[in-house]
């Protein structure tokens, strides 16, 4: 089998990628570098084995179409992508040519001379927007949401707000027409916050990641200045260890005439729940530190709450998460201490 993994220098790109090497398994990696880190995790890749890199851009049909005609992939991990909702806020013509017209270039690209292929696509939780059907409670570090007590299921309705709301969203749709209307072998997952090794964390995306780099900036100079978080700091989501997730990824390929045509939310679910507040508690503790920070208004459509509900994937994938947010906290302070 040929896996080709569109963002294969990316976080979640480059860890399927390693088990794809490990495995012996043919691999192209398609990674036009623009993304903070792509770089070292380039080099990390090639030091595990072979595989071919191809630089190009989803944006360019040219580059898709010639990678995937040349590979003929019995797999294609779609994980190229625009991942920050700030960031279409700034340039929105950026975010839709690669979330959208990139996606759609891999669709066309795949319909055209390989139909057979696999494609899971990493798509967003933001494509539920407001979520104005989850009735919030506000707790001491924490939103919750009674009437969802496992968390949001795939019944939610798809409600598109920002640009990156608005560009996963319509490449997510894209993804399942496809399945219907052309036959292709597609399968959508919408994440939840997704953390771990080989993420290069920034302000805008990657939070978990952000706040251990922060963490272990205080601990090496305790008169830091403090950092900023957007909103009060109890806004919630469901922690994903990478490894976990990218288990998700194949177990969907390995089962894909089952799942075709199907979406997933994909996340830690609600016993790997955190809010702002109480990861920094956390890494207050493992550190023995005082986290210090100061509020900016919330971001445009900042969900307060987003738990995935794993129960699809868990009955169609046969998959659960199986670190521990705390676990996963740890190993991720280990790498912001490499990294940092």
């Amino acid at each position: 089998m040929t896996y080709l993994v569109t963002g294969g220098c990316g976080f979640v790109g480059s860890n399927i990628a390693a088990q794809l090497i490990e495995r012996g398994e043919r691999l192209v990696i398609l990674d036009n570098m623009s993304r903070e880190g792509a770089t070292q995790n380039l080099e990390w890749l090639r030091s595990l084995g072979e595989f071919e890199f191809v630089r190009g851009d989803v944006r360019e049909h040219t580059d898709v179409i010639q990678v995937v005609e040349k590979a003929e992939p019995s797999v294609i991990f779609h994980l190229a992508g625009q991942v920050a909702m700030t960031t279409s806020m700034q340039d929105p013509q950026r975010d839709f040519a690669i979330n959208v017209l990139g996606t759609f270039n891999l669709l066309e690209s795949v319909r055209c001379t390989c139909p057979q292929a696999a494609i899971v696509y990493s798509s967003s939780n933001k494509v539920y927007g407001n979520l104005a059907g989850v009735k919030l409670e506000e707790e001491t570090l924490r939103y919750s949401a009674a009437n969802f007590p496992n968390g949001i299921d795939e019944s939610a309705p798809l409600d598109f707000q920002t640009p990156y709301g608005c560009s996963k969203g319509a490449a997510d749709q894209y993804m399942l027409d496809y399945a219907r209307v052309f036959d292709l072998n597609t399968v959508v997952f919408r994440h939840s916050t997704i953390f771990g090794g080989r993420q290069f964390a920034t302000f805008d995306q990657g939070w978990v990641g952000w706040f251990c780099r922060q963490a272990v900036e205080v601990q090496r100079d305790p008169q830091r200045q403090p950092f900023t978080i957007s909103g009060n700091g109890k806004q919630v989501r469901d922690l994903l260890f990478v490894d976990d997730c990218v288990a998700c990824y194949f177990a969907a390929a390995n089962k894909i005439g089952e799942v075709r045509g199907q979406a997933f939310n994909i996340g830690g679910g609600m016993g790997n729940s955190s809010s702002l507040l109480e990861l920094f508690h956390i890494l207050d503790k493992e550190l023995d530190i005082q986290l210090k920070y100061t509020r900016l208004p919330w971001r445009h459509s900042d969900q307060k709450f987003f738990v995935a509900d794993n129960s699809k994937a868990e009955a169609m994938l046969n998959w659960k998460p199986r670190t521990s947010k705390h676990d996963g906290i740890l190993k991720t302070i280990a790498w912001a201490r490499r990294t940092t």
